[in-house]
């Protein structure tokens, strides 16, 4: 205390009462490629299905979806992106971090080789989380290995046509119906 009155320091009488102060968060987004982005929620007619718009138009949606969840993201270019379809990014100071999307517009089950690229690309990219998101659906397998590996989501069509509807407002239909002997999770 003597100290910092020999420096004519202003001391307050409350040092525990402290003013907040928002972390500043920066992501290095140069080890991605970005490309330009596309409005595909406004050219969207009513009940339109998911499998039947290009790779890169459902690619666009899931960066808007991520967008109106309340994240910043963008869309990659589709050469040498080792699978990365989309990035976003949390500037929360608590959920804050880089997350690295993967868009499969499928009509068949997604095998677990997938969710074993995204978690490498997660580790290869020091990621927080991966989400993999499919207009169809993942089996047992997909899903153990998500789970033991802790820092990667899984959406399938169904919870992809909720999240549609409840961030963009618009009702879709993903895709196919899974067969009904589709594995437990």
């Amino acid at each position: 205390m003597h100290c910092l009155k020999g420096l004519n320091a202003l001391v307050s009488p409350n040092p525990y009462d402290l003013e907040p102060i928002r972390p500043i968060i920066e992501f290095d987004l140069s080890k991605y490629r970005l490309m330009d982005s596309m409005d595909v929620v406004a050219d969207l007619d009513s009940r339109p299905v998911l499998v039947k718009l290009t790779p890169s138009e459902f690619e666009h949606l899931i960066r808007q979806l991520f967008e109106a969840i309340g994240m910043e993201a963008w869309n990659t270019q589709a050469s040498k992106d080792e699978g990365v379809d989309a990035i976003a990014i949390s500037k929360d100071p608590v959920f804050n971090g880089e997350c690295i999307i993967q868009a499969k517009r499928y009509t068949r089950l997604v095998g677990v080789e997938s969710v074993q690229a995204l978690a490498g690309v997660v580790e290869h990219k020091r990621a927080a989380k991966g989400v993999l998101i499919t207009t169809s659906w993942f089996g047992r397998a997909s899903h153990d290995f998500a789970r033991q590996h802790g820092r990667l989501q899984l959406i399938e069509g169904p919870e992809l046509k909720y999240l549609i509807k409840e961030h963009l407002g618009k009702d879709v239909i993903p895709g196919p119906v899974p067969p009904k002997r589709r594995p437990s999770r």
